[in-house]
């Protein structure tokens, strides 16, 4: 053991010394090795985390998640045949109550529509700000939570009640303040509401859907005073029971809806069923093509460094040729003269990592400071990055330490360099 840690130590001072020594010869090897590590770190991390981003906001749409509408979500740009959907019926909240009758994989169930409004508070007035009228349980589906004041209850859904709820950020910019909003009388669009509730912050999303940070949430029954809830984009939303798959409740909500529609078998479907899940997969999909991206430019990268590290080491086989001689005449075996070469090569390597990685957190630093997410450098990412610079630096270095290790005592004393 204390020879093992001997050999080691010996390693690790004469790679220092090597760096010391030929200080551009090291800098040009190892940039190959920096870069491709910066690649790999800075590509997974930022992949990682603006997947993690895209996921959680498609979570905050619901998981298990049912969206019934006139649309298809997740239809082709190019051949979206829109005029196909256009010509659709609209979702009925009376639909919804058939669904919650027959269905037995439904959990909770619930209808939005929406529409712009003008919104003012004295002075202050804001145009075109998004509006959602919803039923009971649409707090049981989608993800938000009240920040300030309460939420609605069953008399203001019953009853059509004057009042609402905002996001966070239509609070700061009517009122200065989320905390002074509460209890305020505001007008819509000319109506008078009480704002009972402001929502926690969300942050911005990635990928449309609900901003509810600038939104105004109504009961539905009020909403429809002054709104037509047939022209106002109306959608069923339908949360599965724990037990039940995304892929099973959209089997039987489909059949139910052309229950309702009274289709015939050989008619299409005037509606979508649209599964959040299926968003999940899609980006998993996209983030994991860039991921083999950034793993390419990184091969090329560590390739070259692995050359690079590969003639460092034979350039100091050459120059220690009489240092092995002398090595092995006093004793040191073949095992031990490769071992001391393969580590002084994972050794540069795991250097070149390291500056790397530097490189990744000083550029994470900066992103974090203007992106609309953070970016995290997760612990397994750095593991993996150095035990390829390990396994990379091994390799680059086999072929000059076998070489050291087989060069004749007697002859290598004799070599000058």
């Amino acid at each position: 053991m204390f020879k093992s840690l001997t050999i080691i130590w010996i390693g690790f001072l004469l790679a220092l010394r090597e760096l010391w020594l030929n200080k551009v010869r090291t800098f040009l090897s190892l940039f190959g090795i920096t870069i491709g590590i910066f690649c790999i770190i800075g590509v997974l991390a930022l992949v990682d985390s603006l997947e993690r981003k895209v996921q959680n906001d498609v979570s905050s749409l619901g998981e298990n998640t049912i969206y019934i509408d006139k649309w298809l979500y997740s239809g082709d740009d190019d051949n979206y045949p829109w005029w196909k959907y256009i010509k659709r019926p609209e979702p009925k909240i009376k639909e919804l109550d058939f669904i919650k009758q027959k269905s037995k994989f439904l959990s909770q169930g619930a209808f939005y529509v929406n529409e712009s409004c003008n919104l003012s508070y004295f002075q202050h007035a804001l145009k075109r700000v998004q509006t959602y009228g919803i039923s009971e349980n649409f707090n049981n589906i989608e993800s938000f939570d009240i920040g300030n004041g309460l939420y609605f209850n069953d008399a203001h859904f019953k009853y059509g009640s004057a009042v609402c709820v905002i996001g966070y950020d239509l609070a700061i910019d009517l009122f200065g303040s989320a905390t002074t909003a509460y209890q305020k009388t505001v007008n819509i669009n000319n109506k008078k509401v009480v704002v009972i509730g402001i929502l926690k912050k969300i942050g911005q999303s990635f990928i449309g859907g609900f901003d509810f940070d600038h939104s105004v949430l109504l009961p539905i029954n009020y909403f429809e005073s002054f709104y037509s809830l047939r022209y106002s984009n109306p959608v069923i939303l339908i949360k599965g029971k724990p037990n039940v798959s995304s892929s099973a409740l959209k089997f039987e909500l489909t059949g139910i809806m052309r229950q309702i529609r009274k289709l015939k078998p050989t008619q299409e479907d005037d509606f979508s069923c649209n599964n959040v899940s299926d968003f999940s997969q899609i980006i998993e999909g996209f983030f994991g093509k860039v991921n083999v991206g950034g793993w390419a430019i990184a091969g090329l990268s560590l390739l070259v460094g692995a050359f690079g590290i590969a003639n460092i080491m034979f350039v100091t086989v050459r120059e220690r040729r009489s240092q092995i001689g002398l090595k092995k005449a006093l004793g040191a075996t073949k095992k031990v003269i490769m071992f001391e070469f393969l580590f002084e090569s994972a050794f540069l390597c795991v250097l070149g990592g390291f500056f790397g990685l530097l490189l990744v957190w000083m550029l994470t630093f900066i992103l974090n400071t203007v992106l609309p997410f953070q970016i995290f450098v997760a612990l397994p990412i750095v593991v993996l990055a150095f035990s390829i610079c390990v396994i990379l630096g091994m390799v680059a270095g086999f072929i000059p330490a076998s070489q050291a290790a087989n060069l004749d005592p007697v002859v290598a004393i004799r070599s000058t360099s």
